[in-house]
């Protein structure tokens, strides 16, 4: 293992979970170059520099719908506590609580995820916006485009055959 993961690898471990965007304890322990246990109890031992908008502990349904989304072990071994994971400012108090060389310069990197991720989050959004435009435009015309069909399509239609006059003889005062 490198002493310098990419920040791709970190990124691509960050969740959107109660609408934050979250990384797994047992991601930042490895980040940091410590066990996940290790990780825990230097946490536990500093909850009160967790607030929940830090650090959160997933319930059950929210563990069941990462576990979909990641490959974790389902057999034997795997996790026997729900994770914690934490927001990004959680995973700085994180580094900070840890105090190791590794995990301060690792904070760095997983600060660098998150600002690429909400980058990333932003430039969606923003094609999101102008796709909204575009299609109410297109709305927009499509309704112009069907009324003008609507008013030139008399116009297409063939003109029915005026009345014709019956040849012949007529008596007077028959309407035919």
């Amino acid at each position: 293992m490198t002493d310098k993961p990419s920040s791709a690898r970190v990124g691509v471990r960050i969740f959107l979970i109660r609408g934050r965007q979250v990384v797994l304890d047992s991601d930042l322990a490895a980040a940091y170059g410590v066990s996940t246990g290790e990780f825990n109890q230097a946490v536990k031992r500093n909850l009160s520099r967790f607030p929940e908008d830090f650090s959160f502990v997933l319930v059950r349904d929210e563990f069941l719908a990462l576990i979909s989304q990641i490959v974790t072990s389902k057999g034997r071994g795997g996790r026997r506590k729900l994770p914690r994971v934490f927001t990004e400012h959680g995973a700085i108090m994180a580094a900070g609580v840890l105090s190791s060389p590794r995990a301060v310069k690792m904070s760095v990197y997983v600060v660098r995820a998150f600002v690429r991720m909400r980058r990333e989050m932003s430039v969606t959004s923003e094609v999101d916006r102008r796709l909204l435009n575009v299609e109410k435009t297109l709305l927009e015309h499509d309704s112009a485009l069907r009324d003008i069909y609507q008013r030139i399509r008399p116009l297409l239609l063939p003109a029915p055959d005026p009345p014709r006059r019956r040849i012949g003889f007529r008596p007077p005062g028959s309407n035919e």
